[in-house]
């Protein structure tokens, strides 16, 4: 099925997350223990809980392909989402940890600024995430997928922390010490804000959260589509990348179960040509117009 294709083409930008963060993390680590820069330290442990966030992001595409089961009619797509919480939870303990040692440092006496390999390190950082997160954002809009925008979010974001680490080096060197400590509590603090979003993205579709403005829209596709007189309910929600629609709708009661059923498969083709909806579950009412003025 082309769901399923799509999950695994998104395998391949968490790999590639993957790659990159072992890579820069060891790099970042080493440089900045050698160079003696807290910036590039907080940056390569935003990167170290990166690795373990991509990991999860991709077991949770790997257990959303498994086909619907006895126990999941409705497949394993929500994956996906637990895999974005638990991500969510690596990253806040890790940010957390990053400002307390980086508060430390700003506070101590005696500190050193770094040496510039640090800096050029951290530039080169940079624009290896930007790379990444250009691949990973294009490819999770192509498939529709959460998790892997919550990744290519993520790439941005240390991208960012990687420039505003530079800064913060580039500053030490000139003479403010003070900069390289500040800049790595700014990381810890985007590390946990970062968290933070994931976290609330993820626990609002888990509990059925739905955006009310992308249901109003659902909502008008379905009731300027050709024999629909009414909504007369409808509710939504996320299994991972993918949108479920219940709706009920009114049509002329004088209609037989053909006539009807074709309705509901014009609605269908709407939903997944607008809305990139592939299961809608649609109930038929009759329309009474006395009912509707009452």
């Amino acid at each position: 099925m082309e769901i399923y294709q799509d999950i695994k083409q998104g395998e391949k930008g968490a790999w590639l997350s993957i790659i990159a963060y072992i890579a820069l993390s060891a790099i970042k680590l080493v440089v900045g223990a050698t160079a003696g820069s807290e910036a590039l330290l907080a940056d390569g442990y935003n990167n170290a809980t990166d690795i373990v966030a991509s990991i999860a992001v991709l077991v949770g595409l790997k257990i959303s392909r498994k086909p619907p089961d006895r126990d999941h009619r409705y497949g394993h797509f929500r994956a996906e989402t637990v895999a974005a919480l638990i991500a969510s939870f690596i990253m806040a303990v890790v940010g957390i940890q990053v400002l307390y040692q980086a508060v430390s440092k700003l506070f101590a006496s005696g500190t050193e600024s770094p040496d510039m390999i640090s800096a050029w390190t951290a530039i080169f950082s940079a624009a290896v995430m930007l790379l990444v997160y250009r691949y990973n954002s294009r490819l999770a809009r192509r498939i529709n997928s959460k998790a892997l925008m919550a990744a290519a979010a993520d790439n941005r974001s240390d991208a960012l922390v990687s420039i505003g680490a530079f800064a913060g080096i580039i500053g030490a060197i000139v003479g403010w010490v003070w900069l390289d400590p500040l800049a790595a509590v700014i990381v810890g603090l985007i590390i946990c804000k970062t968290a933070w979003g994931i976290f609330k993205d993820a626990s609002h579709a888990l509990t059925d959260g739905f955006d009310e403005n992308e249901l109003a829209g659902i909502k008008d596709t379905i009731m300027t589509s050709p024999g629909v007189k009414g909504v007369k309910d409808i509710k939504a929600r996320v299994l991972g990348s993918h949108v479920l629609v219940d709706v009920t709708i009114q049509v002329q009661h004088h209609l037989n179960v053909v006539e009807s059923h074709a309705i509901t498969e014009v609605i269908e083709e709407r939903l997944l040509d607008r809305h990139q909806i592939s299961h809608a579950h649609i109930h038929i009412e009759p329309f009474e117009a006395e009912a509707s003025q009452a």
